[in-house]
């Protein structure tokens, strides 16, 4: 049977009720999502299964707790170098052949790992390289990923649909850790029980696979102008974070929260085995008490977020995460621990899940893979950074100080980042707005090529505003300037006649004609209601008078002929 994006088990006479969106698992009910839930879960569990296998074969291999903190690095460091590259892959390109591309490349890099491994010539080093090319995988696969989650569902159930896939992830490591650890317990040796986990961890990859090659995909959004460059791709990404101060709020707020817990999961194997003296099993159950947490996070967050806002939810979880930083630090004791942590994961898959929504709804949908590649790269260069930093902490000092440092660096660092407000006010309408007008025609030039790359064009537009409304005026037009400079816009200005001052000229330069007819593309609903709040205070018989002006460059008299 064919997989469709709108094929749902509910019919006309059965629509989706709110008490069951109330639950959370609304988004179950569309067929195409439920198997991908499904395949996705699978696929964590062996994935949550390489990590514990792999962070303690680490131990076995080596004692320094510097090199047991890099596996955490090696699986960060990748999103950190390739989130934008990788989201703009996926804005340009099919997301579902680069899915499937890269899910194979990951399913070959951990196969090659088991191999080695199970003949037991794997060293530290190669073990670390392995996890690298695996999570290369990894950072090119996810904002795809992440991106193709409003094809499958209506934008309404988006902050559900989320939830939903932090449960997949978190069941995931709830059951896979302890999985993981019980294989590598179950083995004469560490290297026979790792190399099994990481050929199960392979297979697991045919699952999704199996999916996205039956997927007929039907993208939301897709431009009727030739694909943008990846360097060009990149540079609009970055300018539209650049000019978008709500998605700014919700990155320094991931990479704030991620750098200080990320000493929970880069030293819990060190905690495990030198303080409470547990083996391969018993760290598991420590890595699933965090998973365990994060499930039962995972299903009452729709609960949670109508009883509080975002930054409540956030502030909460970085004060019980700095808590239990320290106590990790000071109590080594299984029975204190285990509850703890449990909690803690319950606190981290919160704030994840709000920051993780906060992103999908800022954007609109052509830029929204390289948003989401740009918010993993944040989330990722926190883990990397942290990793590294609490590591060498632990290396030169003791892991107890590193725990301490992490656990009051970030209760402290809450009052400097509490002013950047994640999810407030009302949801920006990202619909696409359609313009009535067609855009202008390109016209020829004797001796030009009137190549539509060709630039760089100015964009002005006239307008008369009674000086009644100047100030109101002044305050919208700017308001304006950042969906200019976010759509494409690489300069703006507003400016006055001086002899004239109810007479403005709104300017803007775009890289080319190609980059401004784009522009027209990127517009959506919200963009639309702010223009037209600004062109209602023109003043005149016609609207605003807009012109295009094209960059003139010198030609030769023998190339006009």
């Amino acid at each position: 049977m064919p997989l469709t994006n709108t094929e749902t088990d509910a019919t006309p006479e059965e629509p989706i009720s709110k008490p069951v969106r109330d639950t959370g698992f609304a988004p179950l009910r569309i067929a195409l999502f439920r198997d991908r839930w499904l395949a996705s879960t699978i696929s964590s569990v062996g994935t949550w299964m390489q990590d514990t296998a792999g962070t303690w074969l680490m131990t076995v291999l080596t004692t320094s707790p510097l090199l047991v903190a890099l596996m955490q690095t090696a699986a960060s460091l990748p999103v950190l170098l390739l989130g934008l590259l990788a989201g703009a892959t996926a804005d340009i390109f099919d997301r579902r052949q680069l899915l499937i591309f890269w899910q194979i490349w990951m399913l070959v890099s951990v196969a090659i790992l088991a191999v080695f491994t199970l003949l037991g010539h794997v060293s530290p080093w190669a073990l670390l390289g392995f996890t690298f090319l695996l999570n290369v995988g990894s950072a090119m696969n996810n904002p795809a990923w992440q991106a193709i989650v409003p094809e499958l569902v209506p934008r309404e159930l988006i902050p559900d649909t989320v939830s939903l896939n932090a449960a997949s992830n978190n069941l995931a490591r709830a059951l896979g850790p302890a999985l993981g650890g019980l294989m590598v317990a179950g083995f004469a040796s560490v290297h026979g029980g790792a190399g099994s986990v990481f050929l199960l961890n392979a297979l697991s990859f045919a699952g999704v696979i199996w999916v996205l090659v039956r997927w007929k995909r039907t993208p939301l959004f897709k431009s009727a102008l030739p694909a943008e460059r990846i360097a060009g791709s990149i540079r609009s990404g970055l300018r539209y974070v650049r000019y978008s101060p709500t998605l700014q709020s919700s990155l320094i707020r991931a990479f704030t929260f991620t750098f200080f817990v990320s000493g929970i999961w880069s030293l819990l194997a060190v905690v495990a085995k030198r303080d409470l003296r547990a083996g391969a099993l018993g760290y598991g159950i420590l890595n699933g008490s965090l998973g365990a947490g994060a499930v039962i996070a995972a299903t009452q967050l729709p609960k949670i977020r109508r009883r509080f806002t975002a930054d409540k939810i956030i502030a909460a979880s970085s004060i019980y995460q700095g808590v239990t930083l320290i106590a990790l630090a000071l109590i080594h004791t299984p029975w204190i621990v285990i509850p703890m942590l449990v909690v803690s994961g319950f606190a981290w898959t919160s704030t994840m899940s709000q920051l993780n929504v906060s992103v999908q709804l800022a954007v609109p949908a052509w830029v929204q893979a390289r948003a989401l590649g740009t918010y993993l790269m944040t989330f990722q260069g926190g883990m990397a950074l942290g990793s590294i930093t609490w590591g060498f902490v632990a290396e030169h000092g003791s892991t107890n100080a590193a725990l301490l440092s992490a656990g009051v660096g970030l209760v402290a660092s809450l009052p400097l980042v509490r002013r950047f407000h994640i999810l407030q006010g009302a949801i920006p309408h990202h619909t696409p707005y359609i313009f009535k007008r067609p855009a202008p025609e390109l016209a020829a030039v004797p001796g030009a090529e009137n190549d539509p790359s060709e630039g760089p064009v100015r964009i002005t537009v006239e307008y008369h505003v009674p000086l009644a409304r100047y100030t109101e005026f002044t305050h919208a037009i700017h308001e304006l300037r950042g969906v200019r400079l976010r759509d494409g816009a690489m300069r703006w200005g507003i400016y006055r006649e001086a002899e004239d001052p109810e007479h403005l000229i709104e300017s803007f330069i775009m890289e080319s004609w190609l980059e401004y007819l784009r522009s027209r593309e990127r517009v959506t609903a919200a963009d639309t209601i702010l223009r037209d709040r600004v062109y209602a205070m023109h003043e005149g018989q016609v609207p605003p008078r807009v012109s295009h002006q094209i960059y003139v460059r010198e030609i030769t008299p023998a190339l006009a002929v």
